[in-house]
């Protein structure tokens, strides 16, 4: 005798999301082979004022209990596992939204998702499902993008915008595809947008020499910026950092935490250099760099004491990241251990410090000076 009792791996619940109006909008929350996947019903239960609207809210919800009697009714006859009509009509905005959610507590570019669902809201009607999203519906976010998309500040969107925002509805529709709600992804018939590659300023070791000598206002400053020079550890992981993360490893040290940006557990190796620029160990929970404080005074500052060590670059607190990157592999580092060093997950990321690198040595051979008679 067979067992049609839904399991969780397998299942279809009726769901309620309260809306700011006080109503609610209705979705079914679906498991299936161990993965989880919405479908917003376009259904909505309205705050009741009278009998009228609890009768209409009963009828509704009614509706929304039959549609989740036949998803049920297709998961247990293997139907699910193919892309089927009623799919095509998820609320692709909807669906977005919910890729967000997701992405909230687990992503560092929670705030490039949130930008372009601002921008496929001026693109596209509220009401968009995937049976909308063609390759001429691709080509044309991607022109809106390019030529129509403005900034907070009403001026055009830049080259590494647009290719971020892209890449990002890109990535929600292979998304929709892995759940097999749409049967292919028009985006991959459309080709990207090429992001430009940005000028990533650094310090020479002789620059970096002077800072050391050079006095600043603000001392914790000082400390933690040269030990992101020495470390490549990002401003948002120096300034939660705490004594508990900075361990005796072998005869040295090492910082063990989670990239903010990134989420990945980093198992970082300091030089005995570096670790003179921390300090005695405190509390295990109190901050490091205790005091350490981020704002435009503190910027100001900072240009101030590069300017004062007699530095003209426009350094940021981020460039003592780009100073470790350029100083190692300038010293022999390879590449791949400059990666793993700077927590990056792809190779490619670390390769424009090789680029860096790569002029530089063009800059050398071209400073003999011209030796015809």
């Amino acid at each position: 005798m067979s067992n049609n009792k839904p399991t969780k791996k397998q299942s279809v619940r009726l769901r309620e999301k309260e809306l700011a109006n006080g109503n609610k909008s209705l979705y079914l929350d679906i498991w299936h082979n161990g993965k989880r996947r919405y479908e917003f019903l376009k259904l909505h239960i309205q705050k009741p004022k009278n009998a009228f609207d609890r009768e209409n809210n009963k009828k509704t919800k009614q509706l929304a209990e039959d549609i989740r009697a036949k998803r049920q009714l297709e998961l247990q006859n293997n139907s699910f596992g193919f892309t089927s009509e009623f799919k095509q009509d998820t609320n692709f905005i909807e669906y977005f939204k919910a890729l967000i959610d997701k992405r909230k507590e687990n992503s560092g570019n929670h705030g490039n998702w949130d930008s372009t669902l601002k921008h496929l809201n001026k693109y596209c009607d509220s009401q968009a499902t995937f049976r909308d999203i063609d390759i001429k519906f691709v080509e044309g976010f991607k022109y809106y993008l390019q030529h129509e998309a403005k900034t907070k500040s009403d001026t055009p969107l830049s080259q590494n915008s647009q290719s971020s925002y892209f890449n990002k509805f890109r990535a929600a529709l292979n998304n929709a595809f892995e759940d097999l709600i749409i049967k292919e992804n028009p985006a991959k018939r459309v080709k990207g947008i090429k992001p430009e590659e940005t000028h990533r300023e650094y310090l020479t070791i002789d620059e970096l020499k002077r800072l050391v000598k050079t006095d600043c206002k603000y001392p914790i400053m000082k400390n933690a910026f040269i030990f992101s020079c020495l470390t490549g550890m990002r401003w948002s992981d120096i300034n939660k950092m705490t004594w508990s993360e900075v361990q005796k490893h072998n005869d040295g040290y090492r910082v063990i935490f989670r990239q903010k940006k990134t989420k990945g557990q980093e198992y970082l190796d300091i030089s005995q250099q570096a670790k003179e620029y921390i300090g005695e160990y405190g509390n295990p929970d109190e901050r490091v760099f205790k005091g350490l404080k981020y704002s435009g005074w503190h910027n100001i500052e900072l240009q101030r004491w590069i300017m004062k060590a007699g530095i003209t670059k426009n350094i940021t607190f981020h460039c003592g990241r780009h100073t470790f990157a350029v100083l190692q592999l300038d010293m022999g580092t390879d590449i791949y251990t400059v990666s793993k060093l700077l927590g990056h997950s792809e190779l490619k990321t670390t390769q424009i410090y090789a680029k860096i690198i790569d002029q530089k040595k063009i800059e050398a051979v071209n400073k003999i000076p011209d030796i015809s008679i």
